[in-house]
């Protein structure tokens, strides 16, 4: 398994970055590598980062788990799991007005499909 980057560095964020500042780089970011919105040659690839850009925004929106990132890095975020880990994080905020499947693709992605089957038009 390929060693986890730096979050600040995942989404191009300083450490001295606020609320703010954090939510902006992600929005930017999920916004190019959504799989729903890339070319079809690279959405394995935009997949994985956006998987990686949604856990860095997860961490470092939350004041309690950016805190236990800051004190002891990724080894601090081995006590939660990825339901844990994006627990607090509203996605519907983030993607509002924001074009591809919606809210339950981005949960597929990581694998708490609500179970359900669409059809699309």
């Amino acid at each position: 398994m390929a060693e986890k980057r730096d979050y600040y560095e995942v989404l191009g964020v300083d450490k001295t970055a606020d609320e703010k500042e954090i939510k902006k780089a992600y929005r930017k970011l999920a916004r190019k590598y959504h799989p729903d919105v890339v070319e079809e040659d690279k959405k394995e690839e935009a997949t994985e980062k956006f998987k990686e850009i949604s856990e860095a925004y997860a961490v470092l929106s939350d004041e309690e788990k950016r805190q236990r990132y800051d004190q002891f890095g990724h080894a601090g975020m081995e006590g939660f799991s990825k339901e844990d880990i994006f627990r607090n994080v509203n996605f519907e905020d983030i993607f509002q007005g924001f074009g591809g499947g919606g809210i339950e693709d981005i949960f597929d992605l990581f694998g708490f499909g609500t179970g359900r089957s669409r059809s699309r038009s």
